[in-house]
């Protein structure tokens, strides 16, 4: 039976202290490197109270002055839940981070917290206030109803997710490339088998970059035609390891929601 991760975690302080676990176990981006400050002006950390304190437990994207994109698994908690955009290093206030509460969260209906893997991992937070689009804080561009990228097709992850299983969770924003495996690859039996659906996107699967704890929500950020589109929201991971060989980071394909989003925004 396949076992599953999903890549969430609540952070306080510099310390995990509650991972997010799916079916047996829980599992920065794994073999990144720091990103340029504010390279990807879309990427929010989103923050749980507890407290008088808050910290990172996943990540998303803006696509709205006032609606940010992430996973429906990163908000099953009853919780106080805030963004901040325009951040880089977690540790440091740096004079360009937006904050700003979370009003409403809005998941899929057919959202299950038992079974990630029939997928529907995605939701909508309406934010409290719109941000200020600036140079340091963007909206993400969407891919179009349907697109599916080909086998290969170079994308990034970004996150402030651990840099290997159970590892550290690093401060500045990290990023690494996650090439797209096609479906027809990645359900196969060496893979993900029926695991996977055609609503999804698996990415990676090297044994050496993949998406691990914290790094869900976030994008999975594509160019096509020198524009970088969202085609992913960082979903699971296998519970044998974040970078496990042939088992790809698994994303909600986002243009197969495109109509749900635009339904919701």
């Amino acid at each position: 039976m396949l076992s599953l991760l999903v890549l969430a975690a609540l952070v306080f302080g510099g310390q995990c202290l509650d991972d997010v676990a799916y079916l047996e176990n829980s599992s920065r981006v794994v073999g990144g490197s720091n990103s340029q400050a504010n390279a990807w002006p879309w990427q929010v950390t989103l923050q749980y109270a507890s407290g008088s304190s808050w910290g990172h437990t996943c990540g998303g994207s803006l696509i709205r002055a006032n609606r940010v994109l992430t996973a429906a698994h990163c908000v099953d908690r009853v919780a106080s839940y805030r963004v901040v955009l325009g951040d880089h290093n977690l540790s440091t206030n740096e004079g360009t981070e937006q904050v700003i509460s979370v009003s409403t969260i809005v998941k899929h209906a057919s959202w299950n917290s038992n079974s990630v893997a029939a997928g529907f991992d995605i939701a909508i937070l309406r934010l409290a206030s719109s941000a200020t689009i600036n140079s340091v804080v963007r909206l993400a561009t969407l891919p179009s109803d349907g697109a599916v990228l080909s086998h290969n097709h170079a994308c990034i992850i970004t996150g402030w997710g651990r840099t290997s299983t159970g590892g550290s969770l690093p401060s500045i924003l990290q990023q690494a490339p996650l090439p797209v495996v096609a479906h027809a690859t990645c359900s196969t039996s060496s893979y993900w088998g029926s695991t996977v659906k055609t609503s999804m996107v698996c990415a990676g699967g090297n044994g050496a970059q993949a998406a691990c704890n914290g790094d869900s929500g976030g994008p999975l950020n594509c160019s096509v035609g020198g524009v970088y589109q969202v085609h992913g929201v960082t979903s699971f991971g296998s519970s044998l390891g974040c970078n496990t060989y042939l088992k790809p980071s698994v994303f909600t394909r986002v243009s197969a929601y495109i109509s749900w989003i635009n339904a919701n925004v």
